[in-house]
């Protein structure tokens, strides 16, 4: 019982924190959309997902994915390329992982867990330094202040499906 009320406690500051930072004008991507990030149904599917969005600076990529199974590793190209880890800017072991884009210019990150990456569970993408004025994506992400609400709702349906 007691296991209940801190998780409803801990979901409901997470929520709050979701608003506040959700009323700010970026977009947050969920990362392979309803899939989330798992080994893709093929290996192109990530890539595929990213070329109908834009990402700007301020952006989140929100990466959906169960801890011990799944991890995200921000790598230099030629580790993206070669499935790699040489040179790793970033670790995120425990999920979802949300990162916010802070720098302009192409980005890769890929699960270095088993052969994932060689299986497709891997995506680039170039960050803008201005957003888009023409953002064909924005049925697919969300922005403003409507961001909040379901970022929130799903991230606490996962962590809630995680602990319980």
């Amino acid at each position: 019982m007691a296991k209940a009320h801190v998780m409803l406690l801990f979901l409901s500051a997470f929520t709050i924190g979701c608003l506040v930072v959700g009323s700010m004008a970026h977009k947050d991507h969920i990362v392979g959309g309803s899939k989330g990030w798992r080994l893709p149904p093929n290996q192109t599917f990530y890539q595929e997902w990213a070329q109908t969005r834009n990402f700007s600076l301020g952006d989140k990529l929100l990466f959906p994915f169960r801890s011990s199974v799944y991890n995200i590793m921000e790598v230099s190209k030629e580790d993206f390329d070669a499935c790699t880890q040489k040179n790793v800017t970033q670790r995120f072991h425990a999920g979802p992982a949300i990162v916010e884009l802070t720098e302009p210019g192409p980005h890769y990150y890929y699960c270095g867990i088993g052969l994932h990456c060689e299986a497709g569970q891997k995506l680039s993408i170039d960050v803008a330094a201005t957003p888009a004025v023409d953002d064909a994506s924005s049925s697919a992400t969300m922005t403003g202040p409507t961001t909040a609400a379901p970022v929130a709702g799903f991230l606490a349906y996962l962590l809630f499906s995680l602990f319980m």
